[in-house]
This record gives C-alpha cells, sequence and structure tokens, in this order.
C-alpha cells in the first residue's frame, strides 16, 4: 500500500521562516532510515502558500487564486509518499518522526492513495492497465 505523508503548514512555515539547522539533520537522519528501509518512494518541503496558486473548477471555468491563502491549518508544508504493509506500519514510522516545525511541533497527517483496482468496475481493464503501466515505469525512484 502507497501512503501520502502529509506535513500541515504552521504560522512560520506560511511566513517563510526555514527549519533549524538541528530540524534539517534530524530529518535528514529519518529519511535516510526510509531510503535504507525500502519504503520512500518520494518526498520534499513546499514553499510557503505566497507563492503558489489555487484553481477552482466551477460550471465548465477555471477560477486561478494566487497565494497566500488564509487558512494554515488546512495548508500541506511538505510530504513523504511511502510504501507500507499497512496503515499500522506507516504510523508506527510516522510517530517516530521528528516533529515537523521549530520549536519541536506539528501535525502530519496519513492518507492511503488510490490504486489503479480500486478503481473497478468504473474503469475499464485497459484504464487500469494503463495506469498500473504509469505507475510501474515510476515506481521505486527516490526522490530525496
Amino acid at each position: 500500500m502507497r501512503f501520502m505523508v502529509i506535513v500541515k503548514a504552521s504560522a512560520e512555515s506560511e511566513a517563510g521562516v526555514m527549519p533549524s539547522k538541528e530540524m534539517l539533520e534530524a530529518m535528514g537522519r529519518f529519511n535516510e532510515e526510509l531510503i535504507k528501509a525500502g519504503v520512500l518512494l518520494g518526498g520534499d518541503g513546499l514553499q510557503s502558500s505566497a507563492k503558489g496558486a489555487r484553481l477552482t473548477f466551477e460550471g465548465g471555468k477555471v477560477r486561478v487564486t494566487d497565494g497566500p491563502f488564509a487558512e494554515t491549518k488546512e495548508l500541506v508544508a511538505g510530504y513523504w509518499l511511502v510504501q507500507m504493509k499497512s496503515k499500522e506500519e506507516a504510523i508506527q514510522w510516522f510517530s517516530r518522526c521528528p516533529p515537523p516545525h521549530n520549536g519541536g511541533r506539528g501535525e502530519i497527517e496519513i492518507r492511503q492513495v488510490f490504486e489503479a483496482t480500486d478503481f473497478a468496475p468504473e474503469a475499464s481493464p485497459e484504464m487500469i492497465a494503463r495506469e498500473q503501466a504509469f505507475r510501474d515505469a515510476h515506481e521505486g525512484k527516490v526522490t530525496k
């Protein structure tokens, strides 16, 4: 099973406050553990929403809203994409993660990623095969 592990933004991350040296070192050690265990598929920190945009689709039109966005608690500051045997295993791993923000605090959310077969029977076998081929071609490329 694949899981997206989401680091929720904080007022500091949205203000562009960079992690401390100690935080970067601790996170680097944690990422190395994930790599050595062969479970990390990808992950990165994200710039503040001030450098982003939000697209809203409604009535066949697209509305673009430039950041920053007001609700910090609803924003993402970073993510990992991991391969785990279960949600419980993901919880075990990320319970050992350094707190994601300066000051030893933060919030991480763990969400299971859909697999191609989860879309059956609405998706045709051809659509599922195409999606699986795409995933297979990109699987295992570690970015951190």
